[in-house]
């Protein structure tokens, strides 16, 4: 699973508002010894000024001011500006090779890197050393361009060896870090495979949270609740039309199992619905084979909140956030069972007595039997 700066900065900050991290790995599906080493450099710290910053942020930060700072020495020290002719550049960054890193020496003057190079391979002054490095990066370069991109370190010494141009791999690997060279192999299966990763988990729902009748998408979510030092994990599947608890289950285990059986009690009360869209998190129940394989059989499109953005599947979020408020955090329990006659009791209440808001005050199901009244006078 790849997770953004931005999305694991979303993680943390729901610990820091309190919710445990059991709660946030189950719903997110990150394993929770990854959640722990996330949560120091990814907390959030507010300046004197007021501006927000993680520590991740505040390293990147600092090391773009350190070469900013650089950038000023060298254009302190140089007697000429980034307006001036190139010859006159080139003479003036010469004098600080090797002080300054080629990249920084360029990027204050605005000189091509592989036209510094030539002109330093070109001086008489320089060492027996760094003509040699010079003269080996113009090279590098030149096999890493005919490649387009493709070859790595292993590859591009072998080349040069068939030149005539003798080096190990791991000193054409320390040049191409200099030159800031990266082969493509590296990154672009990871790309590839992330574009798939992101298609096959498409946010189909978009926050439309108002469908025109039921059993057209429902949604689901997990959530997890401490009873005598063990965590009891409850599923529920909501009706995203009426808000109503179609079916729930409650495990000692967040197992691929508690999801498909759920969904499996919510089937067989409300039959084989056609063009049903089930929305969830990408927590790795709700990705498993066996659930998708399940989904498939049954003809239901799967959508997918975004990894960290707990606002997507806002439905399922405010349902258990009712739930522990006007139940669970009310009551001392003593065993599993009476958690789950808990819950039990507490959906009934939901489904049958509670107004909701969104419905104009009416219960779910007072909802639900007022559409079919209004479907058999028009049908």
């Amino acid at each position: 699973m790849s997770i953004s700066t931005e999305e694991k900065q979303a993680l943390v900050a729901r610990y820091q508002a309190g919710e445990c991290a059991a709660e946030i790995c189950a719903s997110s599906g990150i394993p929770r010894s990854t959640f722990y080493t996330w949560i120091k450099p990814y907390t959030m710290t507010t300046t004197a000024s007021g501006y927000e910053v993680s520590q991740q942020e505040f390293i990147k930060m600092k090391q773009k001011l350190q070469k900013l700072e650089q950038k000023l020495e060298i254009l302190q020290k140089v007697n000429c500006t980034a307006s001036a002719p190139l010859q006159e550049k080139l003479q003036e960054l010469a004098k600080l090779y090797g002080q300054y890193s080629v990249h920084t020496l360029c990027e204050a003057l605005c000189v091509s890197r592989g036209t510094f190079y030539n002109h330093i391979f070109r001086r008489k002054d320089v060492t027996a050393y760094d003509k040699r490095r010079a003269e080996v990066k113009v090279h590098i370069q030149k096999v890493f361009d005919e490649s387009q991109q493709r070859f790595g370190a292993n590859k591009i010494a072998v080349v040069l060896a068939d030149r005539g141009i003798r080096t190990s791999p791991k000193y054409v690997a320390e040049l191409m870090r200099e030159m800031g060279l990266q082969s493509v192999s590296i990154y672009s299966k990871r790309d590839y495979q992330k574009s798939i990763r992101m298609k096959k988990k498409q946010n189909i729902l978009q926050r439309q949270f108002q469908v025109s009748e039921p059993n057209l998408v429902w949604i689901s979510d997990v959530t997890c609740f401490k009873v005598n030092e063990k965590y009891i994990y409850v599923c529920v599947i909501l009706d995203l039309f009426s808000r109503k608890v179609i079916a729930h289950g409650v495990s000692p285990k967040n197992s691929t199992y508690l999801i498909t059986s759920t969904f499996k009690r919510a089937l067989q009360r409300r039959g084989t619905p056609q063009e049903l869209t089930f929305h969830s998190d990408q927590g790795a129940q709700y990705t498993s084979k066996a659930f998708r394989k399940l989904l498939r059989m049954n003809k239901v499109v799967q959508s997918f909140s975004k990894s960290g953005r707990p606002h997507d599947n806002a439905v399922a979020e405010s349902f258990f956030a009712s739930m522990k408020r006007e139940e669970i955090y009310r009551t001392q329990y003593k065993s599993e069972r009476q958690f789950r006659e808990s819950i039990d009791s507490y959906i009934i209440f939901y489904n049958t007595q509670r107004p909701h808001s969104t419905l104009a005050y009416k219960t779910p199901d007072k909802f639900e039997a007022l559409y079919d009244a209004k479907k058999s006078k028009i049908g």
